[in-house]
């Protein structure tokens, strides 16, 4: 586990940043919070350090937003709106993992039981003067991620 925080919507992006040169592809992102929490934030840092320079908006009416960024790919997905888990069937969800692309899901406890563990849960929760996001490895690929993660942050990986 590893325990960040972030003073400004600007250090949030820079650990999104941070993340996209580490996670590989076809890494499964899970970010988790309340409503205004930070998700697209982190996410539109993930995605600026990947390369991608156009606008970065969350997903929640689309339900998806692909990037193609030089030769990566990269979907943004978001759930809020998800009325049941079996829709994300419709959603290509499937197709999508088969691509080696970095996938990253706002709201994945709207698709539970329907969604394959993620690679990396980041919870991402208030403070009085900014955010803390919790970040646990939930596969093999993920504790590799956060060994990376860790040092990159300048944070101790917590076991």
């Amino acid at each position: 586990m590893l325990v960040v925080r972030a003073n400004s919507e600007q250090e949030q992006e820079w650990i999104g940043e941070v993340l996209s040169r580490v996670a590989p592809p076809g890494c499964l992102i899970y970010l988790t919070g309340d409503l205004g929490a930070g998700k697209t934030t982190l996410a539109r840092g993930l995605l600026r350090g990947l390369g991608h320079t156009g606008s970065v908006k969350s997903p929640t009416y689309t339900l998806i937003e692909p990037y193609e960024i030089g030769n990566r790919r990269c979907y943004h997905l978001d759930l809020y709106r998800l009325a049941d888990p079996d829709e994300i069937e419709f959603l290509g969800l499937r197709d999508m993992l088969q691509d080696d692309a970095i996938m990253l899901v706002e709201w994945p406890e709207q698709g539970q039981g329907a969604l394959p563990d993620p690679d990396l849960m980041i919870r991402i929760r208030y403070l009085e003067d900014g955010r803390e996001l919790v970040i646990n490895a939930e596969t093999d690929t993920g504790i590799g991620l956060l060994e990376k993660l860790g040092p990159e942050l300048g944070q101790v990986v917590k076991s």
